[in-house]
């Protein structure tokens, strides 16, 4: 029984690692993808087409055009600030609010949660915030990448108050009568014992943020302040403009347009290297935060 029992642990792990194989394959080939053909030349994408394992034609004047503009590195500056304030500022708030939530003696607690739960389902839509956001004097200035983003929602109020609520109870009691008040409680005790859950949240929080570009689109209208995926949209849009004009001009047209632009990048492969430069941060923080994380996405799965 155990050789037979053996035998299939044995099956079903081979199974699982080469299921595991082609997940890790599907989800780092895109990346790969876009990195060979933002280092090959234009040139050779035009001859031989896109390349799929390395590049055909090494070049690295796709990069150079990148590093070289201001624009992308002021956004880049502006989604890295945001990023970080908004991470570390909304996982403290909405972890205070979930702590006070979590208490029994909290008054009005079925208020709170009856609202809490229409706000999921529920909002204003766009125009309310642009009416809002103009109103609090907001509007196309850094405040509206901040203060809107204060709350992390009443989802991961949710998160909190489970691993808040699996704290022992004698531990608070105890805290009491050693005199601590509530905010002791809550920095001293409730985080040190919830970091897998706030670093869970914190990376969900961080790469919402990261790749947000909605606020930009909406609620800013000066170059100065817009963000690296906003960056990206604008990018990609001037790419299927010029691809879309290439297609509808006439053959004499399009010579004169191959020859003004017959360098070692176009806007395809410059477009490929932004968006591996605004992917790299978010692949390099993962690592760091994964052990924390695998914690924190498994808090309230198991009672007991």
């Amino acid at each position: 029984m155990n050789k037979i029992k053996s035998r299939r642990e044995k099956r079903f792990s081979v199974l699982l690692t080469i299921v595991m194989v082609l997940v890790m394959v599907i989800t780092v080939y895109p990346v790969w993808y876009s990195l060979i053909n933002s280092l090959n030349s234009a040139q050779d994408i035009a001859k031989n087409g896109y390349a799929m394992l390395l590049p055909g034609e090494f070049s690295l004047e796709s990069w150079k055009s990148v590093l070289k503009n201001t624009d992308i590195f002021r956004a880049f500056g502006i989604t890295l600030s945001r990023t970080l304030i908004v991470t570390v500022v909304q996982t403290l708030f909405t972890a205070m609010f979930a702590y006070g939530f979590s208490r029994d003696n909290l008054v009005g607690k079925k208020f709170y949660t009856v609202l809490g739960f229409i706000s999921m389902y529920l909002n204003g839509g766009v125009i309310a915030y642009f009416i809002l956001f103009n109103a609090m004097h907001i509007y196309n200035s850094y405040w509206v990448y901040i203060l809107p983003a204060l709350f992390g929602g009443f989802y991961n109020v949710i998160i909190f108050n489970t691993n808040f609520k699996a704290i022992p109870e004698s531990l608070f009691e105890s805290a009491k009568i050693d005199g601590a008040s509530e905010y002791t409680i809550f920095f001293r005790l409730v985080i040190p014992l919830s970091k897998p859950v706030i670093s869970a949240l914190g990376i969900f929080t961080a790469v919402a943020t990261w790749n947000d570009y909605t606020q930009t689109l909406y609620y800013t209208k000066s170059s100065e302040i817009q963000t690296l995926s906003y960056y990206m949209l604008s990018i990609t849009k001037a790419s299927a403009s010029a691809a879309q004009l290439g297609e509808t001009m006439s053959a004499g047209a399009a010579s004169v347009l191959t020859t003004v632009s017959n360098s070692s990048a176009n806007y395809k492969t410059i477009e490929l290297a932004c968006m591996v430069l605004s992917a790299l941060p978010l692949i390099i923080m993962y690592p760091f935060a994964q052990k924390f994380f695998e914690k924190g996405v498994m808090v309230g799965s198991v009672k007991g």
